[in-house]
């Protein structure tokens, strides 16, 4: 079979067979450089201070580009699930939810608590666009499954729910920086970027509409404001007019490196990580077969969840090869800094057992 490189040059040089990005991604070595400079500064803040707005904003551009919408249409904050909770409860009380059966948790459970009485219903992935119904208000789902993989057919799940009035919610956590994605095809989009965009933990964007058509700014502090140097004390007089009125004050470091993460992916396309993700998830599957092994069905994907492998995990370990199991299935997670000897690798562990 060809040999597939790895993407990024220097930037990433792992001391282990590093197949886990669906749990954390690895920094580059630039953004890893400059979340040092940014701690060493904050120890004595030199002569110039700490530009607290700068890299948000950096990271805030580069992820609209990177999800084809201005970046007026985009908030950061810290947490998927502040921002879906933000969202809950700016629904009508006793709204339905739909969500996909098995769905990541800090996407359902904002909804599942929220305090004006929404109605939380499931339905199977394969199945979500046909369980759309009058009455449903929202359809929040993930575009691909964190437990096995699964991409979820965001074209169906769109047009369904616009044929009955109800807006979208799309969790991108586990898709963005390696499946092409636009953001502009659904009301709401949320994306913890700590996995496959290798930003910091504590790195996570909304993108939602306007004053005019966007959920409540529930959690508006200072840096909501229209001028957040003035809106330090008391009320605020003017929210923001665009997505800002959403950001939480966010955490400096996370942006700090994370501006630098995205830049990365700008450079290289995510139609180019996306081609050599899917070709070593692919490889893999290949191999799986070979050796007597069947993964859970998700087509097209860069995470292989296998059933039956969950007591390999440690071995694995021992040998340096990170993976993780997820509901009792061994799971796979293949990246731009992987390459087919990290494939192989995993395959001739495996056939070991």
């Amino acid at each position: 079979m060809q040999r597939i490189e790895p993407l990024g040059g220097d930037e990433f040089t792992p001391l282990t067979t590093y197949l886990n990005t669906a749990s954390s991604g690895l920094l580059p070595a630039r953004s890893a450089a400059a979340l040092r400079a940014a701690v060493e500064e904050s120890a004595s803040y030199g002569t110039m201070g700490q530009d607290y707005f700068g890299p948000a904003e950096a990271s805030r551009a580069a992820f609209a580009r990177l999800m084809h919408v201005p970046p007026e249409r985009v908030a950061i904050g810290g947490a998927v699930a502040v921002h879906a909770a933000l969202i809950a409860g700016s629904l009508p009380q006793g709204s339905e939810v739909l969500v996909p059966e098995g769905e990541f948790s800090s996407l359902v459970n904002p909804f599942a608590v929220a305090g004006n009485g929404l109605k939380v219903r499931t339905a199977p992935l394969a199945g979500l666009a046909d369980a759309v119904r009058p009455g449903t208000a929202l359809v929040a789902f993930s575009a691909v499954q964190a437990k096995d993989g699964r991409i979820a057919d965001t074209e169906a799940v769109r047009a369904a729910a616009r044929a009955h009035g109800a807006r979208t919610l799309v969790d991108v956590t586990q898709a963005a920086g390696w499946l092409p994605l636009r953001a502009g095809d659904f009301d709401y989009l949320v994306c913890g970027a700590f996995k496959w965009l290798l930003c910091p933990r504590g790195t996570s964007f909304l993108v939602c509409g306007t004053a005019e058509d966007g959920p409540a700014a529930l959690h508006a502090g200072w840096v909501a404001g229209a001028d957040p140097m003035e809106s330090n004390y008391g009320p605020i007089r003017q929210l923001a007019a665009d997505a800002h009125r959403y950001d939480e004050p966010h955490a400096h470091y996370s942006y700090v490196a994370a501006r630098h993460s995205l830049a990365l992916f700008e450079e290289i396309g995510v139609e180019t990580v996306h081609a050599h993700d899917v070709a070593l998830a692919d490889r893999y599957r290949a191999g799986l077969a070979e050796l007597g092994h069947t993964p859970l069905p998700a087509p097209g994907s860069a995470i292989v969840s296998v059933p039956g492998l969950a007591d390999a995990a440690d071995r694995l370990e021992a040998a340096g090869v990170r993976v993780a199991v997820r509901a009792g299935n061994l799971r796979a997670a293949f990246h731009l800094y992987n390459s087919s000897g990290d494939v192989d690798r995993l395959l001739e562990l495996l056939g070991e057992s």
